[in-house]
Parts: C-alpha cells; sequence; structure tokens
C-alpha cells in the first residue's frame, strides 16, 4: 500500500506508527481471508467428489497417517457440510474485519495527508 509522499519532519510520528500497524493488519487479514477461501474451494469440492461416488464404492477418510473406509456417508457428509459452513462464517468474519481495517487505513491515510498541508 502506498502512503503516499514522504512526511515531514515534526508531523504525528503516533499517526505514522498507527498507520504502518493496520497496513500490517491489513496484509495479515488478507492472508487469513486468502487461507480460509482456499479451505472453503477445497472443501466444497471434496464434497461434490463424495456426493459425486457411486453407491457400490468405498470411500476413505484419512484420520492422522491412516486411510480409514468410510462406513456412513451421510455422517460424512453431513460432517463435511457443518465443517463448510464453520469455515463460511469464519470466512465472513475475516473479511468483514479486513474491510474495518481497510477503512481505518483510508482514515488515517487521510488524517496523515491534511497534516501535510
Amino acid at each position: 500500500m502506498n502512503l503516499g509522499p514522504r512526511l515531514r519532519t515534526g508531523e504525528p510520528m503516533a499517526q505514522l506508527d498507527q498507520l504502518q500497524l493496520v497496513v500490517a493488519e491489513v496484509q495479515s487479514a488478507r492472508q487469513q481471508v486468502s487461507s480460509v477461501r482456499a479451505q472453503v474451494q477445497e472443501l466444497e469440492g471434496t464434497i461434490a467428489a463424495v456426493e459425486s461416488q457411486p453407491d457400490g464404492l468405498a470411500l476413505h477418510r484419512q484420520m492422522g497417517g491412516v486411510l480409514i473406509e468410510v462406513a456412513d456417508r451421510a455422517a460424512l457428509l453431513a460432517d463435511l457440510n457443518e465443517t463448510l459452513a464453520s469455515l463460511k462464517v469464519h470466512l465472513e468474519r475475516f473479511t468483514e474485519r479486513e474491510q474495518q481495517l481497510i477503512k481505518t487505513y483510508d482514515e488515517l491515510k487521510q488524517s496523515l495527508q491534511g497534516a501535510q498541508e
């Protein structure tokens, strides 16, 4: 993120420090959003694969370092869908937090630019 022109001597360093902190938090929030979004997409693909798997073929689930045959497909799908719903809630929260931080960044940037004039 571009902080604009360099600040002149005597400008409020506390605001600059706060702006730098917010920039770091925005970057962290973006990484979290990206990570959770990738998890959601992967889980959606897993659910689609399980649903399209013919009934006569076995499904396996990894537990630790071992693959275990799944006896109850309905329970597996219910578990996967519950996890997906939870991830979507987290994604929404992280996205909202990211937007709040971007708004804070913009406000601090405007404040610092106003102090330069």
